[in-house]
């Protein structure tokens, strides 16, 4: 029988469509194959980029050349532009401003061939750390109010360029994402005086029926309520509402079951196409007690047709228990 489950912070609702079950073999998903060409990421087409603001592994020659290990560029093509002044205005009910924000690419690896699933911790550490740094770097800017960072892997989860990288955008307004979950994580602490996600935490360790993976500083879960099959959060055992506080013991255990996680992910369905998001406190709110920063992992697996734009909810063929059954077992 189809279930309905509601997720505790935002107050979502998630049809678990049994009926409609799958394994992972039964997920159709394009092959991932590299095409190559040219590519304005790779290592010797420095030029063709808006030059860099960050950059890892340069030990000799000048900004803007090869030799990195990782870079961190502008977009070329912005959502939103940094110069200028935000001019809010109103006109009658309705709101304005300019599109003023920070849109920018971090390039994970120079080797056109890697994909990130498949770097080793100590790489993929060089990208959790350029997120804390942009981060914190953008929060000097009195015009923004929230960094979202974010990866697209794959055509499907609308990735526009093969070289592995992530992106982030400083933003003037706070997401509604991130409103809902402080207000529905605010009511709760409110209630119980108590943390929502350090609940959460605490429950899946001590069922183990949605817990993927952990390590001493990190757990991994499929949630209660999830939007998709094999949706997975990365959440700090300690109560932290702040990603760029995190020094960086604490980035390289997240390197390390990141890490982990995504191969896992790989193994039960090679090539899956994916969207994660870092979900953080906003840049000025200071620490929160009823909010706690983590990454959603969400794999394109399941399309948002008719229904789901019309009623909010969505429609997921697999329970988490049984996905992450699935991502448990898997030999590594």
């Amino acid at each position: 029988m189809p279930e309905l489950r509601k997720d505790p912070i935002l107050g979502r609702w998630i049809i678990i469509a049994q009926e409609r079950g799958k394994r992972p073999t039964d997920f159709l998903v394009e092959e991932y194959k590299v095409k190559g060409g040219f590519c304005p990421l790779c290592p010797g087409n420095e030029k063709t980029t808006p030059d860099e603001v960050l950059v890892y592994g340069r030990e000799w020659g000048y900004a803007n050349t090869p030799g990195w290990k990782l870079r961190v560029v502008p977009n070329k093509y912005p959502a939103l532009i940094i110069e200028g002044e935000l001019d809010k205005q109103g006109e009658g009910l309705y709101d304005r401003m300019n599109g003023i924000g920070a849109h920018e690419v971090i390039i994970e690896s120079p080797n056109h061939q890697d994909r990130f699933s498949h770097l080793p911790p100590h790489q993929m550490l060089l990208t959790f750390q350029a997120f804390r740094e942009r981060i914190r770097d953008l929060a000097k800017d009195h015009r923004f109010n929230y960094v979202v960072v974010f990866k697209n892997f794959g055509k499907a989860a609308g990735a526009s360029l093969e070289h592995s990288h992530s992106q982030l955008v400083a933003l003037p307004i706070l997401p509604r994402m991130v409103t809902s979950e402080l207000d529905g994580s605010l009511s709760y602490f409110k209630y119980k005086d108590r943390c929502i996600f350090c609940d959460i935490i605490r429950q899946e360790l001590q069922q183990k029926v949605r817990l993927v993976c952990e390590n001493d500083q990190f757990v991994t879960l499929t949630p209660f309520a999830p939007r998709s099959p094999f949706e997975m959060w990365v959440m700090p055992k300690r109560h932290n509402s702040s990603y760029i506080e995190q020094d960086d013991t604490s980035l390289i255990a997240l390197a390390e079951i990141f890490s982990e996680t995504l191969r896992r992910l790989d193994t039960c369905i090679p090539h899956v196409p994916y969207n994660f998001v870092l979900h953080t406190q906003p840049l000025r709110s200071g620490p929160l007690e009823h909010y706690h920063w983590h990454f959603e992992i969400v794999p394109k697996l399941t399309s948002i047709a008719g229904f789901e734009w019309g009623t909010g909810f969505y429609i997921n063929p697999m329970p988490p228990e049984e996905t992450c059954r699935y991502l448990r077992e898997v030999k590594l």
